[in-house]
């Protein structure tokens, strides 16, 4: 399983009595801001169309959405 580093994962307790098929994991996602506390200066930034593209200014803040209908989820 290839996991972003915002994206957690814990596994989950499956009953041997359970009759519907196991999932084994499941990921929910920890946003990047709660990672950075502050911007120090002199960080990287994206040009302004690109930053209207991505919805943030600085790459070390850029988190891509991934929809659960596409994942197979």
């Amino acid at each position: 399983m290839k996991q972003n580093p915002e994206e957690r994962a814990y596994p989950l307790f499956h009953s041997p009595f359970d009759p519907c098929p196991p999932k084994h994991y499941k990921t929910y996602v920890v946003p990047v801001n709660q990672y950075v506390v502050f911007q120090p200066a002199g960080l990287p930034q994206f040009s302004p169309a690109e930053a209207l593209k991505h919805g943030t200014l600085w790459p070390s803040l850029y988190s891509p959405y991934t929809s659960r209908k596409f994942k197979g989820e």
